[in-house]
């Protein structure tokens, strides 16, 4: 028996997601608990992976079991592919495993053709429905299948609306529905040219073969990255025989939450149309009705509805996100599935589950995506700028939270500005699908078309992005570089706020403050705590910092870097002094003004962590960083230094340095100069000594980390520096204060050998930053520059400095592990890198057994809780 690549919804089960995607694996389950869905099949993921190892061919097994299914679905229905009398038509939609809204295509009406249309007209009595479904599957088929775009289209139907003095589809007549179609197909052929397919099944392999194409569309290539989603996933293809909410007045079409997903409140919650088909609520193009009012225009159809939307959240057990048609007053369920929500939202919404007995703890921490948090932890107006500012217009409050930004009219605009550091407000008539990687980068998005599930408005909240929707009063002069609202023009680059919980628009700039947690937050952040086995640090090199690290639940810093403190207006004279000393006692004299510095800023991070574990990396970067490099400033500075320009010129010119990252840094500036070290080693215990007297309740053990060791016996060199520097001090004060000498392990030498460094280090901390950039041999600096030819050639799928590489530097990484415990098994393992932060990487960190993660202040909630759902996945 051949390999089975296709399922009717009556043979597969929600446990199939892999195998039949999140739709259709949520069509087979709603099928098996007796809901009205509409008869199909599902063709696997699996098939659309062998189409891509087959050249991007549907091998002839493939086909032939889709042909077969296309007859038992014609047996079931009692229709038949392109049979004017009793036609069937089908949908053919996209779905992946992992909820990916708009990222991929889908084709409506498929199985249309000028026989079957005329005939199925008269059938019907009612051609303006069939003449504008066949415009529609004409606009699609040719903008999925064929790549014609939809602009040509609705170009067309514009001018259409124009000729005959209407601005409402719907106000399109019969005839005027007829004579688009020709129009669409004459487009078509100018486009294409040759002629619009007339035989179904030639309608249906090249819509199969379309979704596939578009698992590899660059949208959803930049969403899998965005989201961690593998590219060897594939998609699965649902073909489902159609039902229609455009059969008129009593038909209609629409999306809805069986909670808020703005607010997380219990409740249905949804938009519909009437006459209209899924694409026009989704896609923004006429301003939909509130689900509330279709209880009033028909009782019987809503109240069914709500019994089948309790029933699926029993059944599933979280919030669900349902698409339904009805035609002629007949309700149809056409997708349920996890519904996206907000940040806020998420943890209201477990935090509820868990109250109304619905599910455990354990599943209240597991359902929220750690990276949701970031949205939670966005700031939001400030309060008195807020008050004494008025709106211009008010929209749909699509997204909560607030932003402020230039803005921007193109998605390529927003996403070059976004990169380059500056904040944009994306204006719109509506996003679309292609408008992803300028959403990602936009402080907040507007658009003048659309409702809450429009696309703006369910991507937005998936990436906790601030969005105003469907503020019809926006006019678009010609031009594409301004906006009219409230009488006023605004033109790119114009400052604009956004209130995404109010859906309020601004002709200002208004001040945002930090937010504040709300106690649904801490509910669930205590439960994962209950669960976690890592501990959680964080980078900081501020007792600003620090202190805002311990508010989000920090347990220590893992990597506090000393150099940033030497940048400040009061401190780089000393070390720009220090720098050109020629003798060590010219070196120690100008280290000594920093000394009381650096001993006052340990002592205020000392403060903030209250006894927690600080780890202190000693100076890292090459001298030349602390000195100008532009004329001007360097004579400026030998001015103020009291030397010679060419003097100093002299200096930097000795310091420079062809490849700086590997060049004279780290624990090699203390080999050189030994001073550094024991200055720096002065200030780290001094400031520990003071604290611990003016707080003997706490423990302060002082973690000083060696960086860039990749030889046993540098590190032995430095070490004792630090320890011949420490030990006397302790003496002198006459305390007893313990503390650790330990290194960053970010040279592939150093993991290679970690079994020798742990005889000298008594911590390993993975600085995952630089042993990424030595393992793969480029600068994160520089990669920028060709990153993304590879993610376009599948080479990488994801940037190796965002998401730990486990396959290579992973490796270097459990090396170092299994030697360094080998060595010395109390010794202590932690990662201070970006990837600290990154749920995928923690979840690495949990499997090789580090103690700790560290990561950014802002990304301590997310590490709490991305170490919980590993320790939970690794029981």
């Amino acid at each position: 028996m051949s390999h089975k690549y296709v399922y009717e919804f009556s043979e597969g089960d929600g446990s199939m997601r892999n195998l039949l995607g999140g739709k259709g694996a949520n069509l087979a389950e709603m099928t098996g608990l007796g809901m009205p869905v509409p008869q199909g099949f599902c063709i696997t993921t699996e098939a659309c992976t062998r189409y891509y190892t087959d050249g991007e061919q549907i091998g002839d097994d493939i086909r032939d079991q889709i042909v077969a299914y296309i007859g038992r679905l014609e047996e079931m229905t009692g229709k038949k592919f392109g049979d004017p009398d009793n036609p069937l038509l089908v949908s053919v939609r996209s779905g992946s495993r992992a909820s990916m809204p708009g990222m991929m295509d889908t084709i409506l009406n498929l199985g249309l053709n000028p026989t079957v249309v005329d005939a199925f007209a008269k059938k019907t009595g009612n051609p303006r429905f069939v003449y504008d479904s066949y415009r529609r599957f004409i606009q699609m088929y040719s903008d999925v299948v064929m790549e014609v775009g939809k602009a040509y289209f609705e170009e067309l139907i514009d001018e259409m609306k124009e000729h005959r003095g209407v601005t409402d589809d719907l106000e399109l007549t019969a005839d005027d529905l007829k004579e688009l179609s020709e129009q669409f197909k004459a487009e078509y052929k100018a486009k294409i040219g040759s002629e619009f397919p007339t035989d179904p099944i030639e309608q249906l392999f090249g819509a199969i073969k379309a979704v596939f194409r578009s698992w590899d569309n660059p949208r959803a290539v930049y969403y899998r990255r965005l989201n961690d989603i593998p590219s060897d996933w594939g998609t699965a293809v649902n073909v489902q025989s159609m039902v229609f909410g455009n059969l008129g007045d009593t038909s209609g079409t629409g999306v809805a939450f069986s909670r808020n997903p703005a607010t997380g409140d219990k409740g249905l919650y949804g938009e519909f149309l009437m006459n209209a088909q899924g694409e026009d609520v989704v896609a923004g193009i006429r301003t939909p009705l509130t689900i509330d009012q279709l209880k009033q225009q028909n009782p019987a159809v809503y109240d069914e509805f709500q019994a089948i939307v309790d029933k699926l959240e029993d059944h599933y057990r979280d919030m669900q996100d349902m698409e339904f048609t009805i035609e002629e007053g007949k309700l149809f369920m056409l997708q349920t599935r996890n519904g996206k929500r907000t940040a806020a939202a998420a943890f209201k919404i477990a935090c509820d589950l868990v109250d109304e007995g619905q599910i455990s703890t354990e599943q209240a921490v597991k359902m929220i995506d750690p990276k949701q948090i970031d949205a939670l932890l966005h700031p939001q107006f400030d309060a008195a700028e807020l008050a004494a500012a008025t709106p211009i217009g008010k929209g749909l409050p699509a997204s909560p939270g607030a932003a402020c930004g230039q803005v921007s009219f193109t998605a390529e605009d927003a996403a070059a500005k976004g990169k380059r550091g500056e904040d944009v407000v994306l204006v719109r008539l509506e996003t679309t699908p292609e408008d992803i990687e300028g959403m990602h980068y936009a402080k907040g998005i507007l658009t003048a078309r659309g409702g809450m599930t429009s696309h703006a408005a369910v991507v937005a909240r998936g990436m906790g992005t601030c969005c105003v929707s469907g503020l019809g009063d926006i006019g678009f002069p010609p031009g594409g570089t301004s906006f009219t609202l409230g009488g006023v023009t605004y033109n790119e680059g114009d400052w604009i706020s956004l209130d995404g919980s109010t859906g309020n628009v601004y002709g200002v700039a208004i001040k945002t403050v930090p937010a504040e947690i709300g106690g649904y937050f801490g509910r669930i952040m205590e439960w994962a705590d209950e669960f976690r086995t890592m501990k959680v640090r964080t980078n900081a090199d501020s007792p600003t910092d620090a202190a805002q690290a311990r508010e989000f639940g920090a347990e220590g810093i893992g990597l506090c870097r000393t150099e940033h403190m030497f940048f400040e207006a009061d401190r780089i004279a000393a070390i720009r002094e220090m720098i050109v000393s020629k003798t060590p006692e010219q070196r120690e004299a100008a280290l000594a003004k920093l000394l009381p510095m650096q001993r006052g800023d340990f002592e205020g991070i000392y403060e903030a962590m209250e006894g927690y574990p600080v780890t202190i990396r000693l100076l890292d970067p090459p001298l030349h960083e602390f000195l100008p490099h532009d004329e001007d400033d360097i004579v400026a500075l030998a001015g103020e230094m009291n030397i010679a320009a060419d003097e100093l010129h002299s200096v930097i010119d000795s310091l420079h340095e062809f490849n700086p990252m590997m060049g004279h840094r780290g624990c090699r500036l203390d080999v050189t100069y030994p001073e550094i070290g024991a200055m720096q080693t002065r200030a780290i215990i001094e400031a520990a000594i003071n604290v611990q007297k003016r707080h003997p309740e706490w423990h302060v053990v002082p973690e000083i980390m060696i960086p860039l060791v990749g030889e046993v016996k540098e590190l032995a060199f430095v070490k004792k520096i630090v320890t011949d520097t420490a030990d006397a001090l302790i003496a002198e004060a006459g305390v007893d204060l313990k503390y650790l000498v330990g290194t960053m392990i970010e040279i592939p030498r150093a993991a290679i050998t970690a079994d020798e460094i742990a005889s000298e280090a008594e911590f390993f901390s993975f600085g995952t930053n630089d042993l990424t950039q030595m393992t793969f041999g480029f600068s994160r600096d520089d990669a920028g520059k060709f990153l993304d030819a590879y993610y376009e050639k599948k080479i990488y799928e994801s940037d190796p400095f965002a998401r730990l590489d486990q396959t290579g530097v992973g490796k270097l990484v459990e090396l170092a592990v299994d030697l360094g415990r080998q060595a010395r098994p109390d010794i202590k393992l932690g990662i201070c890198g970006e990837h600290g932060g990154d749920p995928s990487s923690i979840e690495f960190c949990q499997k090789v057994g580090l103690n700790y993660v560290s990561c950014s202040p802002f990304r301590v909630p997310i590490a709490r809780l991305a170490a919980a759902q590993s320790a939970l996945a690794n029981r």
